[in-house]
């Protein structure tokens, strides 16, 4: 079984991005062929800095590397290393109603926050739609926010089987409901658009510095304490085996502890968690041109894996090639 994802290199990555897809993706080497990518076309709609989304595609590239991307097992590549995907996302959008991508959750949400609006913003979810079907996963793990855009990737791809026969194959997606949203430090979704984000890797005084900023309830230090609603406890469990996630929850309950003493806990946890990760990505940062090798590489694979589709849609389209 094939599984697609892909992640933007559009900052650093944070632990919504390691639960919610880097770590369930890691896993997948194990079980089925994983194709993953780092999207920095997508990235374009963020950072307009070209030096900067340089920069941040390597970062990404090193610390996913770091984190267990295999490349002997797994396709990886960075996006504008397979320009057919641009080809694809053209010939798509015409198959793309405008009413669908008005509906889109993500455009609407960015625009409500102040985002400048503009082509490549509205038109994001032919882009991923892309992505996807020029590679014919079987499976597109996603978060629950995500869930609309695998969906309208189906109706596309739908709309081109109904004029040109059955080509594109009908993605499904997937959600781990245990960790589709993993909350940031002021309890929305966690996400960089947000600014609420806990990075995986950097100085352990800053890591520390973000986590003292999370927010939660106003409760005197000898009082017992709700758990479950509360954001530091939230990320925490995302780390701990069911015996120290247990332990956490009687601290909570029998008071005596304020808050301030379960964020400093959070931040142990955290910092031990990654500390063999951070060796890892020692090594990769000094070695870039090893990981660049290593995306080349990849960048031909998945070209290889995506020629039939597009020779087809060529084909079928009547784009000379």
């Amino acid at each position: 079984m094939r599984v697609f994802t892909g992640i933007q290199p559009s900052g650093d990555l944070h632990i919504g991005n390691f639960f919610g897809s880097i770590k369930p993706m890691i896993e997948e080497q194990d079980k089925n062929e994983v194709f993953a990518f780092i999207a920095n076309y997508h990235a374009m709609t963020t950072v307009n800095d070209g030096e900067k989304l340089k920069h941040l595609t390597m970062q990404a590239a090193t610390d996913f590397l770091a984190l267990g991307i295999d490349p002997q097992r797994s396709t990886f590549w960075v996006q504008s290393d397979v320009k057919e995907v641009l080809e694809l996302y053209w010939v798509l959008s015409s198959f793309t109603p405008t009413g669908l991508l008005e509906r889109a959750h993500s455009y609407k949400d960015k625009t409500a926050r102040g985002f400048t609006t503009n082509h490549s913003l509205f038109s994001y979810p032919v882009l991923m739609a892309a992505d996807i079907l020029l590679f014919s996963p079987d499976i597109v793990p996603v978060g629950k926010d995500q869930i609309q855009h695998v969906e309208i990737a189906r109706d596309i791809a739908i709309k081109f089987n109904n004029a040109y026969g059955d080509v594109l194959k009908i993605p499904q997606y997937r959600v781990d409901e245990n960790v589709a949203t993993v909350p940031g430090t002021d309890g929305q979704k966690m996400s960089k658009s947000y600014g609420n984000t806990i990075n995986i890797f950097g100085e352990e005084k800053q890591q520390q510095k973000t986590i003292k900023k999370i927010v939660t309830q106003n409760v005197p230090m000898e009082e017992p304490k709700e758990y479950e609603g509360c954001n530091v406890y939230n990320i925490a469990k995302l780390f701990l085996a069911d015996k120290e996630r247990i332990a956490l929850e009687q601290r909570y309950k029998q008071g005596g502890e304020g808050h301030g003493h379960f964020k400093l806990y959070l931040s142990e946890v955290i910092w031990e968690y990654y500390a063999p990760y951070r060796q890892k990505r020692e090594y990769y940062a000094r070695h870039q041109d090893e990981v660049r090798d290593i995306l080349h590489a990849g960048a031909v694979k998945a070209r290889e894996a995506a020629g039939d589709i597009i020779e087809k849609v060529r084909s079928l389209t009547g784009i000379l090639y």
